[in-house]
């Protein structure tokens, strides 16, 4: 009888355990698909800015094309990306395609006087500011989620319900890069 009890005592024991690393995991992983959401809001945001940042461009800059539509086939590419490693990666292209565009908007002394060029870049600085914010909380989630679906013992009830790892949100090959600085 006591021998019953004592394994109907771990019986119980063993289920709360499963039960409760479960929803944790459930939890965490929930998280990263919600910081994943916040960085998809301020990346569609900037992507938004996008058009209206080309337009003043192209009245001062009429013969930058290339630059031009480097900035525009890479916020197609953000458009249309459909995992979110594929938008990590149009991400990056567009950070890139405007770097060279706000480079070429010094060539031109009137396009960087234009009230409503600054006006832009500056609303385009605090999306990217909210970018690496967004990041940077993305990817301590992906961090906690990891280190469960890893750690004994509640790698085993990752296991057997089949839960998978998250990406990080990582530099591109292009933006680790060192910076030339030239004067």
């Amino acid at each position: 009888m006591i021998g019953l009890i004592i394994v109907v005592i771990i019986l119980v024991l063993l289920l709360l355990y499963v039960t409760g690393t479960y929803n944790a995991l459930v939890s965490l992983r929930n998280k990263v698909k919600d910081q994943w959401s916040q960085i998809d809001v301020v990346l569609k945001n900037r992507n938004d800015l996008i058009p209206n940042i080309v337009e003043t461009v192209k009245g001062y800059a009429k013969h930058e094309k290339e630059t031009l539509n480097e900035v525009i086939e890479a916020r197609s590419k953000m458009a249309s990306a459909n995992t979110p490693e594929d938008e990590m990666k149009a991400a990056g292209e567009v950070t890139q395609a405007l770097g060279r565009l706000f480079a070429l908007a010094e060539s031109y002394p009137d396009l960087k006087a234009n009230q409503n060029f600054m006006d832009l870049q500056n609303k385009l600085n605090e999306v990217e500011e909210k970018i690496r914010y967004a990041r940077q909380f993305y990817n301590d989630s992906v961090l906690t989620y990891k280190n469960k679906l890893e750690m004994f013992p509640s790698n085993i009830v990752a296991n057997m319900f089949g839960f998978k790892p998250e990406a990080f949100f990582e530099a591109t090959e292009e933006e680790r890069k060192n910076v030339q600085v030239k004067f």
